[in-house]
């Protein structure tokens, strides 16, 4: 593959057994989140959204790196254009990539960050907003926006929404990496896996989902992000309704059915 060739794809998507993987396909650059890629995910998003074939989706990276993040040429105010200019563009990819965050949260399939090396910045951030995150033993993680004089603000939202605030804390305001290890002690992954392991493990825990009711995974998700930012009280009274729903829906009846008399059961869309 040659790097540069602006013909080849930004995200390779592959359909299997339910499960699309997404992988960002700028290994030379290290996968930067620049505008093009961040659309280029939302895109596929989007599209996976609407495919009832797609019950689980994983997002990985080509290459040693899964993300570093923003690409700061494209992110840089010192430029040749207007300040104007600048503050527009760096705006409009600060847009594009809440918006991606956003989708993910919103997305009715179940998406999982299968992190084949390292997460900086936004692409840590990427890693926080998925649902479950399995990384391999030698990625390491951070958020080093402090070092170039600036501070990881955003991606912040989606790893302070992961983990202690003083972990979160402590990553943006040392900009030091930290390991695998030390980010699922943290909260920001589910598993730690030796690299040669990761595919399989990932394929494991997708396709175990994947087998669930995509009925169930989608109200389910769509009312844990609601009620997780609600106050208790409000959060028992927004899951409750939720709850309420599922529990009436033909879908649960099917799956009691299936329960008693020990069959697997026969969900909607499969």
């Amino acid at each position: 593959m040659t790097e540069n060739n602006e013909n080849q794809p930004y995200v390779l998507s592959e359909l299997k057994n339910h499960v699309l993987w997404l992988s960002m396909n700028r290994p030379k650059q290290r996968n930067p989140l620049s505008s093009t890629m961040l659309r280029a995910l939302h895109e596929h998003i989007y599209e996976a959204n609407n495919n009832d074939d797609v019950r689980v989706i994983v997002i990985t990276g080509e290459g040693g790196v899964f993300s570093a993040g923003h690409d700061l040429k494209e992110m840089s105010g010192r430029k040749e254009n207007c300040e104007p200019d600048n503050a527009k563009r760096v705006k409009t990819v600060l847009d594009d990539c809440t918006k991606l965050m956003m989708s993910l949260t919103k997305s009715p399939k179940a998406i999982i960050a299968c992190v084949q090396g390292t997460a900086s910045a936004a692409g840590c951030q990427l890693v926080s907003m998925c649902d479950l995150a399995i990384t391999q033993d030698q990625a390491e993680f951070c958020a080093p926006g402090v070092n170039i004089g600036t501070f990881c603000t955003t991606p912040l939202v989606g790893i302070g929404r992961n983990m202690h605030r003083k972990h979160a804390m402590e990553i943006a305001l040392t900009g030091d990496m930290f390991c695998a290890e030390d980010a699922m002690r943290f909260g920001l992954v589910n598993k730690v896996v030796k690299i040669e392991d990761l595919k399989e493990e990932t394929e494991k825990l997708a396709n175990k989902i994947a087998q669930k009711s995509a009925v169930g995974i989608h109200s389910g998700k769509l009312a844990f992000y609601q009620q997780i930012e609600e106050s208790i009280e409000n959060a028992y009274t927004s899951a409750s309704h939720a709850m309420l729903q599922a529990m009436l829906s033909d879908e649960c009846e099917e799956g009691v059915s299936s329960f008693f008399e020990k069959r697997a059961p026969q969900w909607q869309g499969l």
